[in-house]
């Protein structure tokens, strides 16, 4: 177990470094381009088959002791060490990362972005791939710190080189605002590291906060948690995940939306609740004041590139919906208590299925129509994409009913848990302010699924072809085999959420409870 979550850290990295070398004469195929995507397929799907069976060998029955643990000296004298373990918190993260970046392989293997060379395109999707699995998996502040950071520059590149229109400009203002975040978090791990004496995540864990005083946790939770919530993104740092998403080409969306996100919000379990409680408890109400009005916000701006008229981009509007959805899981995480950060465990691994499935079908739609501007897929009396591709717009309404949390399906059960922890915060924590957040909630969920359908009654339904108008293409075998999983999966999750629960829970409320359980 040790080497396989090893393996699955390291493998991709070994991988990115083979893509770049020249391939063997037998396994060039037609080309050296198809070789390469070949390679990027197989190295992603023996990453995927590695963490599946570490999942198959994780011991259920104690979900919250870390397993397959490696913990080596690195540099003795800060005492920083190569420490690497998974427990049910991590698992999920580490399955889905894995699934994703295979399924994005797989995909480019047959529609790969028009760009420079795709040996290029491989070893970054690659590189990103290992620097998030490390985040991860790693139990050591420096070395979240390090793989936090390594993720940056291959989405930097995949933006600025394979994306559309505005691609240089939507990657720069990727790159400055994480950057600028990451210096400020990195000023507060530090901080902690040398206070506590020790940059080990579960001893300090363990400790819960004793060894740091309590404004040495306020000023570590201020400068940890800017950086995460430029990663999460949480309103008013948001700004720079619209222009990231509509620029990037669509397996760059997918692993943004769907993985790099929940990088913030898992540093926000992992390090914040259980490291600096006490600092926690006094920015929480203020992490959920930002988390509802993110979610208002969200649902706002949705609605206003969906109306017709205002050229609305429909890979914008799915990026300003990961800012609402992305709020209920930082308001159960403010929420401090066990049903709470369930619940924004939950929603995060949710919201990887669902919003990566979106953006594979708007991508789609973007390849046939040749752009995914709101107005025009609609056209004067709707795109009727149930008539013209019923299979493809089917998949499209599935995503948004997904999307806007319909019971049965995964989108749910971290919403209501999120506002269920709302309406009994943590001891010490304002309950009147968190009724007040929980009701705010509630009301962005009725405008999430207000926008849904409008784009749904936009795009899927309307009259008949006009004459003359070519037919589009109905979902392809590539795309079938790419977007079954996610499509599975969502409802695997929405139907037994235990198969998730029961690995969060456990690991949950010993975390919470300092190691004590």
């Amino acid at each position: 177990m040790q080497a396989l979550l090893a393996l699955i850290v390291v493998g991709p990295l070994v991988g990115a470094a083979a893509a770049l070398l020249p391939a063997p004469p037998g396994l060039r195929g037609k080309s050296p381009d198809q070789a390469v995507l070949r390679h990027g397929v197989v190295v992603t799907g023996v990453v995927l088959a590695a963490a599946l069976v570490l999942a198959l060998g994780f011991d259920h029955d104690q979900p919250s002791r870390m397993q397959a643990t490696t913990d080596v000296p690195w540099i003795p004298a800060l005492d920083v060490r190569i420490h690497l373990g998974v427990d049910g918190i991590s698992l999920p993260l580490l399955v889905l990362t894995a699934l994703l970046t295979f399924l994005c392989a797989l995909y480019s293997y047959f529609r790969m972005p028009a760009g420079p060379s795709p040996k290029a395109f491989v070893a970054l999707i690659l590189v990103l791939e290992s620097g998030t699995l490390a985040t991860f998996a790693v139990l050591d502040l420096v070395l979240f710190f390090l793989a936090f950071e390594m993720v940056l520059i291959p989405m930097y590149f995949l933006i600025a080189r394979w994306g559309g229109a505005g691609r240089q400009a939507a990657a720069w203002k990727f790159i400055l605002f994480t950057l600028l975040g990451s210096v400020v978090m990195l000023l507060g791990l530090l901080l902690v590291g040398l206070q506590a004496g020790t940059f080990d995540m579960v001893a300090l864990a363990a400790a819960n906060g004793r060894g740091l005083t309590t404004s040495v946790q306020v000023i570590a939770v201020l400068a940890i948690g800017i950086g995460l919530a430029v990663k999460t993104p949480m309103w008013p740092l948001h700004s720079w995940l619209p222009d990231a998403h509509t620029a990037a080409p669509t397996v760059g969306s997918v692993l943004l939306a769907g993985v790099l996100l929940k990088m913030g919000t898992y540093g926000f379990v992992r390090i914040v609740l259980p490291i600096a409680p006490d600092g926690m408890r006094v920015f929480a109400p203020y992490l959920a004041a930002f988390a509802v009005a993110g979610i208002v916000y969200g649902s706002l701006a949705c609605l206003a590139l969906a109306r017709p008229g205002n050229k609305g981009d429909l890979k914008r509007l799915i990026a300003y919906s990961s800012v609402g959805h992305m709020g209920f899981v930082l308001l159960g995480i403010a929420t401090m208590t066990p049903t709470g950060v369930n619940g924004a465990l939950f929603a995060n691994i949710a919201h990887g299925l669902i919003t990566g499935l979106l953006f594979f079908l708007v991508g789609a739609l973007k390849d046939r129509y040749g752009t995914a501007d709101l107005d025009t897929l609609a056209g004067a009396t709707g795109a009727a994409l149930y008539g013209r591709a019923p299979r493809l717009g089917g998949l499209l309404a599935f995503a948004a009913v997904a999307s806007l949390g319909l019971p049965g399906l995964a989108g749910f059960w971290g919403e209501m848990l999120a506002l269920f922890g709302a309406f009994d915060p943590a001891e010490g924590l304002s309950r009147p302010a968190f009724l007040v957040f929980m009701a705010i909630g509630g009301f962005g969920t009725l405008l999430t699924a207000a926008y849904l359908l409008v784009v749904v009654r936009r795009v899927c339904m309307g009259g008949p072809r006009p004459a003359g108008e070519l037919a589009i293409a109905d979902v392809q075998g590539y795309e079938f085999a790419a977007w079954t999983p996610l499509v599975a999966l969502t409802v695997l999750a929405g139907l037994w959420p235990a198969v998730l629960l029961g690995l969060t829970d456990p690991a949950v409320q010993k975390l919470l409870a300092g190691g004590k359980q």
